[in-house]
């Protein structure tokens, strides 16, 4: 019989968390305290506690009035159809949360012993749990800026530069540009923007930052107005990078903590899935101060596993255009 209370004692190291995961009965205790941690196991499917836990088959049973009575752990969750087991699973989410600058496929299928495949697709639906939107908006002091990842120009190949319009003189057209913003020592919001003209700025600012609050930004001009409805400080980057305190240093942190695990762990990154590697550089910087270190972090990332799926179709169909 499975215990449902969450009464073991998790791991804290990376040595601990790989003993600790090598027990299956630890890994479904684990899924199990976290989908639901009043003891109930509800379907997935229909909602109704009326289920019991088969042994020998390894799944559970709902006796309410619907097909697929029978389900396992990773039905609803980010594990669902995967024929990987939860001890692969769990060790591949407690890597990506607290590897300071992700962990690439390669190496993690390495690690785990299964497919570079299999690797990838997995990295993704972690990726995935790691989405964690807030309608709470930042105050206080906030920053706002913009950045631009991709290969340079100059270090393209001759063909490369054609098929993307590169010039001679490099430049970023090239390029997908993130914006950012900040709330100095607490979180941050980035996401992958289209373009970055005033009005997309400004949208991203309007839906992040309470209003009255002090937003500083560089000179650019497409945060000209921001006064009308925020405290607005500019700093200008062609003379000074601080002045009191007024400046940019919080975000460009970020950028430099996403720019290093892109262009040292990823190496390269199609601009249709940059947004899903923002987002988990974006989750551990905002998990920074957890109190646990790394079992806090994967314990965070954890209990955001339910109600996602993403399947291998639809990842590479970003890629295909179906």
């Amino acid at each position: 019989i499975l215990c449902y209370s969450y009464n073991m004692i998790l791991p804290k190291t990376l040595q601990e968390a790989v003993i600790f995961f090598a027990d299956e009965r630890n890994c479904q205790n684990l899924v199990i305290a976290m989908r639901w941690p009043d003891g109930k196991v509800v379907c997935p499917r229909c909602g109704s506690e009326n289920v019991s836990y088969l042994e020998k088959a390894k799944v559970f049973k709902c006796y309410a009035n619907h097909e697929k009575a029978k389900f396992s752990l990773k039905v609803g969750t980010i594990f669902e159809d995967s024929a990987l087991g939860l001890d692969k699973w769990l060790m591949a989410m407690w890597l990506l949360a607290n590897c300071k600058n992700g962990i690439s496929s390669y190496e993690l299928s390495r690690s785990l012993g299964i497919m570079q495949k299999s690797a990838w697709h997995l990295n993704h639906r972690i990726r995935l749990a790691m989405q964690n939107g807030s309608i709470e908006k930042l105050s206080g002091e906030v920053e706002s800026d913009s950045t631009f990842v991709g290969g340079r120009g100059g270090n393209m190949h001759h063909k490369a530069k054609i098929a993307r319009g590169v010039n001679n003189h490099g430049g970023a057209a090239h390029m997908t540009e993130v914006t950012g913003v900040i709330e100095r020592g607490g979180e941050v919001r980035a996401m992958v923007v289209p373009n970055s003209a005033a009005k997309t700025l400004r949208a991203i600012i309007s839906e992040h930052i309470e209003k009255g609050s002090h937003v500083y930004t560089d000179q650019a001009k497409q945060y000209r107005g921001l006064s009308e409805d925020y405290i607005h400080w500019v700093i200008n980057h062609t003379y000074e990078y601080v002045r009191e305190n007024v400046h940019t240093n919080s975000i460009e942190n970020f950028w430099s903590l996403l720019k290093r695990s892109i262009k040292g762990t990823y190496v390269s990154v199609a601009p249709e899935h940059l947004q899903a590697y923002v987002e988990e550089q974006a989750f551990r910087f905002n998990q920074r101060k957890h109190k646990d270190n790394d079992r806090g972090r994967f314990v965070a990332l954890l209990e955001s596993i339910s109600g996602k799926r993403l399947t291998y179709k639809e990842l590479i169909g970003y890629e295909t255009g179906h």
